[in-house]
């Protein structure tokens, strides 16, 4: 972590240290100490000592008095976190479509044109890629702060899974028709529709996670 700038390194080490909980390089019931972490990523206690409290407010470590030990995604995290993923990005479709403009809907049919670039080739990590880029183009053009802000920790904890979900070549296929279902509702103006497509989205994401859970770990 040599390249990393001073001005930000907290930042920075939150940042992998929250991602390496959520794929699992760090999996739930190891102890994190800062001597431990000092070593294995090269900065300083202060920007660790830092990134840790800010991984205890998120809920993904706890303080055991002989370290942090690592709470991770349960499956009722998971589950939760999808429950409101419904309803807060069928709300991002619903703005989304009455804030349309036509340098989004053409961002998003630019998605949706590789979108099928990649699944036809089976290309699972630009699929990845797309389907957080497709939501991201929703939030933005939602114009609402609020739901961005609520949105972005969500995906970020559910990155492992959603990785493993798009994985399945059934998913990945439904998963295309979803996001055209979308924005099909988005670019007709029915901002009702969009929010009931996406709904229906992230219910069947929900679904596919959930059966994926136990068997991945």
């Amino acid at each position: 972590m040599a390249g990393f700038k001073t001005v930000s390194l907290a930042d920075q080490v939150f940042e992998k240290l929250e991602n390496d909980i959520i794929v699992g390089v760090y999996p739930r019931g190891e102890i994190l100490t800062e001597l431990k972490l000092v070593e294995q990523l090269g900065v300083s206690r202060t920007p660790i000592r830092e990134a840790l409290r800010r991984l205890e407010q998120e809920r993904l470590i706890a303080d055991s008095g002989k370290g942090s030990v690592v709470l991770g995604i349960t499956e009722d995290d998971l589950m939760d976190i999808m429950s409101m993923r419904k309803h807060i990005e069928g709300l991002a479709s619903y703005y989304a479509t009455k804030n349309a403009t036509p340098e989004g809907l053409a961002e998003l049919k630019h998605i949706l044109e590789l979108h099928d670039f990649y699944a036809e080739k089976r290309d699972f990590e630009h699929m990845r890629q797309l389907d957080d880029e497709f939501h991201d183009a929703l939030c933005h053009m939602s114009h609402r702060t609020v739901i961005q802000d609520t949105l972005a920790p969500l995906h970020r904890k559910t990155r492992r899974y959603r990785k493993i979900s798009i994985e399945d070549e059934h998913r990945l296929i439904k998963c295309v028709h979803e996001h055209k279902e979308i924005f099909k509702a988005v670019e007709s103006g029915d901002a009702e529709e969009a929010y009931r497509a996406t709904y229906r989205h992230i219910s069947n994401a929900q679904q596919n996670l959930i059966g994926r859970l136990n068997y991945n770990g």
